[in-house]
């Protein structure tokens, strides 16, 4: 059974880089398990980990986490979103399904819906690709608020201050 022939790798590229290129994002421990300080909080028993904010296109990625159940409020996005759903579980109101570890999500801008943790989910993690606003809209559909990613650039900076790991913390998500 060791008959398995190995791979020869190539070899490392280690030719010019286009003119303008950024540097990649590396994130070695996404869930932080270790360091609750990383979870910006965005109301009691929710929080966003922020992966990447793209200021130039406008999205921002990150993980939600939901704790004890609960529910983010009624939006809509302009643009699309992806989900993947990598703990717990979530539904929308609106719609029949429930979303559930290793589900995917394509959100059609436009869409209005309310995302909600059953009370018997302890805890909830959903990788979300935001592109554009998020759009808090009332029982009517009229936007009554919304974040963008510099809103969130700006929350994560301010609490990434108020727990000691300084203002420029948040630069290495951004590009």
């Amino acid at each position: 059974m060791n008959d398995l022939i190995k791979p020869t790798l190539p070899a490392t590229y280690n030719g010019p880089k286009p003119q303008g290129a950024i540097p990649d994002i590396f994130v070695q421990d996404s869930f932080s398990k270790d360091d609750d300080r990383l979870w910006v909080p965005l109301s009691p028993g929710r929080w966003s980990r922020p992966l990447c904010f793209n200021i130039s296109q406008g999205y921002w990625v990150h993980l939600t986490k939901v704790i004890g159940g609960g529910f983010l409020s009624r939006h809509r996005h302009p643009a699309p979103v992806h989900g993947f759903v990598i703990k717990g579980s979530w539904r929308y109101l609106e719609h029949d399904w429930v979303a559930k570890e290793g589900s995917y999500l394509f959100e059609p801008p436009g869409e209005i819906h309310t995302l909600v943790v059953d009370q018997d989910c302890d805890e909830m993690i959903t990788l979300f690709h935001n592109s554009g606003a998020l759009l808090y809209c009332d029982e009517n559909g009229k936007t009554i608020n919304s974040t963008d990613v510099f809103d969130r650039v700006d929350a994560a900076r301010k609490h990434f201050v108020k727990v000691g790991l300084g203002e420029d913390y948040v630069n290495q998500f951004i590009r």
